[in-house]
């Protein structure tokens, strides 16, 4: 995560804090739909780290953070390394919380969106291009989860998945441009996106789809839990 001009060196070791537990968490929404998908132990860690890390690797990519952090630092793969042999190993403790990979995955979500939202405005990036790289940095874990299990991807059709993370990257945005205190206006935008999230998993607020149309043979068998 890079550092923002005027950050305080705690606040500086709140978001790296944050960021490495927002890791944790996708890398366990990863890895627990690689075991249910009955993946080896390699196929486990793989699917772990795809979804904690592309989202990440691509925004650094697009605002030229080099080399990207989750490559730089060997906290953000050791934290993905855990999260995989823990749920490999001990899926039955994980698979006791409710709906374990849509909790775990709407924490992912909101941590990055707006942790994304707050590295591309500390990289110079407007306001527009700071939301859209926090939204990205948000959707695109779960995006590479989905595709290396071939299905489609939860943003793509789940309840409201995408606007949550707007959302939250709007809140960083603002704060910033208000110049609002960095850590709690993080905070907030985090819980925003997530208490949306789960409201829109608890109550199924989604986006409208075209009336009428047939529902997929994939979408009709993959069972809840597994979005």
């Amino acid at each position: 995560m890079a550092t923002a001009i005027g950050h305080e060196p705690g606040d500086m070791d709140l978001i790296l804090i944050l960021d490495l537990f927002g890791t944790f968490v996708f890398a366990l929404s990863g890895a627990t739909v690689g075991v249910r998908h009955r993946l080896d132990l390699f196929g486990v860690m793989v699917l772990s780290f795809a979804a904690a890390t592309s989202g990440g690797l691509i925004r650094d990519a697009l605002i030229g953070a080099h080399p990207p952090a989750a490559l730089a630092d060997w906290r953000y793969v050791a934290v993905c390394a855990l999260a995989g042999l823990v749920t490999f190993y001990r899926h039955g403790l994980i698979e006791r919380l409710r709906n374990p990979v849509r909790m775990f995955d709407a924490a992912g979500l909101a941590l990055f969106a707006v942790l994304g939202a707050e590295k591309a405005l500390a990289y110079g990036l407007g306001a527009v291009s700071a939301v859209l790289l926090g939204t990205l940095s948000g959707i695109g874990g779960g995006i590479a989860r989905d595709v290396l299990v071939a299905r489609t991807p939860v943003v793509l059709h789940s309840e409201l998945y995408a606007v949550a993370a707007i959302v939250g990257a709007s809140v960083v945005v603002i704060g910033h441009g208000l110049a609002w205190p960095n850590v709690p206006v993080l905070l907030a935008g985090a819980m925003l996106t997530f208490g949306l999230r789960f409201m829109a998993i608890w109550r199924g607020w989604s986006l409208p789809v075209a009336a009428g149309a047939p529902v997929d043979d994939e979408q009709r068998n993959d069972p809840p839990g597994h979005r």
